[in-house]
């Protein structure tokens, strides 16, 4: 009786030692995810502080202050919040758009008496804007002064023409966009381009870029035979072409009494007032 009670205290001894060893010990699941690397990214969040776990595995905290820890998954992360992504589509950003680089080569423009129709400006865009709103403080365009500044020196890159001078012809041809003239100021007609006199109002362009453009490309048509970069929307393009063939003007003065007529000192006025746009 003594030694059948003694077996069954060892038994219960044993199956008591069993339990408390099985109880300690992480389950296979747990033992697996003890031994395999970490599939979870963990991005700290504006506020936090990361901490170095036990584990090894850095784990953002925010101080005590501000509540508990949160770890991010890797693809939520990715993505920002919603309210992000929200607030990018109401207000994206604009990239600023890249400088204009002609396809060939343009000569270096040196010097203010340079009168060469083709070259690089040497006024700058502000000194355009100064100049035009210390003579018209109100000019009569469907732009701000800057924009179209800022055409003048686009297009002018993009054909090699000099934007600075260019500009100067608008001025004169606007009367500093003051109209007044056959040319109204809706045309976006900057250069007198189709006008002939007489009440003939000449040609009309919906943007004042388009209008622009088309300035710089019948001044392309005068100096050079190479084609534009753009489609041409000059109206006049090919008759200039097609009458002038290999021969093009090389200086503003070559304008006088085909641009203007009769026109004597057309070109020395423009180039005048470019000079004058240089002292701003």
């Amino acid at each position: 009786m003594h030694a059948w009670g003694k077996s069954i205290g060892s038994f219960v001894f044993a199956g008591a030692l069993a339990g408390v060893v099985a109880f300690s010990l992480p389950s296979s699941v747990q033992a697996h995810r003890l031994t395999q690397p970490q599939t979870e990214k963990n991005v700290t969040l504006p506020g936090t502080r990361e901490v170095q776990q036990p584990s090894g595995v850095r784990r953002p905290v925010r101080p005590a202050s501000e509540g508990t820890t949160r770890v991010v998954p890797r693809d939520d992360a990715s993505k920002g919040s919603l309210q992000d992504r929200i607030q990018a589509i109401l207000h994206p950003v604009e990239e600023p758009a890249d400088p204009v680089q002609p396809q060939f080569q343009v000569p270096k423009t040196v010097s203010a008496y340079d009168d060469a129709i083709l070259g690089t400006p040497l006024a700058t865009e502000e000194q355009c804007v100064k100049y035009l709103l210390a003579y018209n403080p109100a000019p009569n365009i469907s732009c701000t002064p800057q924009q179209l500044v800022s055409f003048y020196y686009q297009e002018g890159a993009r054909e090699g023409i000099r934007p600075d001078v260019a500009f100067a012809q608008a001025l004169k041809e606007t009367g500093f966009f003051r109209y007044g003239g056959d040319v109204v100021p809706s045309q976006n007609n900057y250069c007198g381009l189709g006008t002939t006199g007489g009440g003939v109002r000449g040609a009309y362009f919906a943007t004042p870029q388009l209008g622009v453009r088309a300035h710089i490309q019948h001044l392309l048509a005068y100096a050079s035979t190479r084609e534009p970069q753009e489609a041409v929307v000059d109206p006049r393009y090919q008759l200039v072409r097609g009458t002038y063939g290999d021969t093009t003007l090389g200086a503003w003065e070559d304008l006088n009494g085909r641009w203007a007529v009769p026109g004597n000192s057309y070109g020395q006025s423009i180039l005048s007032m470019f000079r004058a746009i240089l002292s701003e």
